[in-house]
């Protein structure tokens, strides 16, 4: 009796190498846009929504009116994915503060700091967050990554207040959504009064947050 030949699996290569192709293509493809994205945020910064089109972003930047439109459908787009780009440098800005820290002194003083030099150094991009939040009252399309942002910028300075209520040993006061409309006020009051050229504007967050942080504590009626 001859043994019969069992044919293997066939290789499937040039499956594998299509696919491989294809991940690059997504890969360069998100890779662009993001690319795109981060020169159309310092064009957003400078300008501001209302007056930013895409072809006034492409004569900012070394890319054409024709692959701005090539990669986002319109200016929507376009914001919508600057929007959710942002997101990822500004809620976990205090992270790094919080896991340091060793004692509720050190953690409301280098909180605060902090807050005063973003309040220095990235006053434009704190300008534009603003004025997304705003203009997503309007514009639907990105109003839902803002809230998400929204609510993780809450999380984050819940984060930095749960701590130091953890070091003082103290319960808070005020519920997460209040907290950080409190210093959310306090931080885009600042911000007005820096962009209007008031020198001590960051000095004088520095000293309310600090004295925000003063008063969390909840306390028996």
């Amino acid at each position: 009796m001859t043994d019969v030949e069992v044919p293997s699996a066939p290789s499937q290569p040039a499956e594998t190498n299509r696919d491989r192709v294809s991940r690059r293509q997504v890969d360069k493809f998100a890779e662009r846009r993001a690319q795109l994205a981060d020169a159309a945020l310092q064009t957003l910064a400078e300008l501001g929504y209302a007056r930013t089109s895409l072809r006034e972003i492409a004569q900012n930047t070394a890319f054409s009116h024709g692959v701005l439109h090539y990669y986002f459908s319109d200016k929507e787009d376009l914001i919508t994915h600057c929007v959710r780009q942002y997101e990822a440098a500004c809620v976990t800005r205090y992270d790094e503060i919080v896991a340091s820290a060793s004692s509720a002194e050190e953690l409301r003083r280098e909180f605060s700091a902090a807050m005063a030099q973003t309040l220095r150094t990235d006053a434009p991009m704190h300008r534009l967050w603003y004025d997304l939040r705003n203009q997503s009252l309007f514009e639907e399309s990105f109003r839902a990554d803002v809230l998400e942002i929204d609510q993780r910028r809450e999380e984050m300075i819940w984060r930095v207040i749960s701590r130091y209520a953890s070091f003082a040993g103290f319960s808070v006061a005020l519920s997460p959504a209040a907290a950080y409309a409190i210093l959310d006020g306090l931080f885009q009051q600042a911000l007005l009064h820096h962009l209007a050229g008031d020198e001590d504007a960051a000095e004088v967050l520095r000293a309310n947050v600090m004295r925000v942080l003063d008063i969390l504590e909840e306390r028996p009626p």
